[in-house]
């Protein structure tokens, strides 16, 4: 394809990930759009973009399967460098105690938060050093600033994403990559996530009470602008990390903790 600039989305579910992708794709970029299952939706949404006039690509891989993000990321370059990379993958398992939480399954939540961003960082980011810029965005929770019960798999996770995020900005943001934590502080109307772990019913009577013309749940398409632009700004004024909430939510650091 030989795109100018591509947007590598890891994680691009009908929610977040894949509102983010349609913007970038709008805004001129390649598009390449990654998912771990689902290749129905994943080709209907590359198609929808492509037929709008957009360049965009599907890519379908389990990440944490060895050298998948590895060759991931060499089958997107051959399309073009990669500019922007949004880390979108989740690891929320619900609120589970200690004893119902297995080894197992804190070491997934671990590897799909924490390792994962790791190796694309170790793989990508000396190519946007040696281009003398790129943009990882990273998308994160509330759990990894607080830890509540329940949340031992999840805020261990989540606290990792985001100390290396800060480490890697230390050691990479005076060489041109740009690296940000965005916090997301509250429930998104996005079926692939939330609609998924609360169950079609009662997320429909979630958007009923809190969504729609409320505002009160996070809109995809509405996050994707400030992704955008995350990735547009001045290496003078760079945004390391932010919160993202609807406008009705207190923040979470207003909150009593196990609410």
């Amino acid at each position: 394809m030989g795109a100018e600039k591509t947007c590598l989305v890891i994680g691009a579910g009908a929610g977040i990930g894949g509102s983010v992708g349609k913007k970038f794709a709008a805004g001129g970029y390649h598009a390449a759009l990654c998912r771990r299952s689902d290749i129905d939706g994943l080709n209907t949404m590359v198609s929808g973009l492509q037929e709008a006039g957009m360049s965009a690509s599907g890519h379908l891989l389990n990440a944490v399967d060895e050298g998948a993000l590895e060759g991931l990321i060499e089958e997107v370059e051959a399309i073009g460098p990669i500019d922007t990379v949004l880390y979108n993958l989740g690891a929320q398992i619900g609120n589970r105690s200690l004893d119902d939480t297995p080894l197992k399954t804190f070491e997934l939540g671990w590897r799909m938060a924490c390792f994962g961003l790791f190796r694309v960082a170790k793989v990508l980011v000396p190519l946007m050093v040696e281009r003398g810029h790129g943009t990882i965005l990273v998308t994160s929770a509330t759990a990894a600033v607080r830890g509540n019960s329940g949340q031992h798999s999840h805020a261990a996770a989540m606290a990792g994403r985001r100390l290396l995020c800060q480490s890697l900005n230390a050691e990479y943001a005076a060489q041109g990559v740009h690296v940000v934590h965005i916090l997301i502080d509250g429930a998104v109307d996005a079926p692939d996530t939330l609609g998924k772990m609360l169950g079609p019913e009662n997320f429909e009577a979630l958007r009923e009470a809190r969504g729609k013309g409320k505002d009160g749940l996070l809109l995809p398409d509405k996050m994707a602008e400030t992704y955008y632009h995350l990735a547009q700004q001045h290496r003078s004024a760079w945004t390391h990390e932010l919160d993202l909430r609807a406008h009705s939510d207190l923040a979470w650091w207003n909150h009593a903790v196990n609410l």
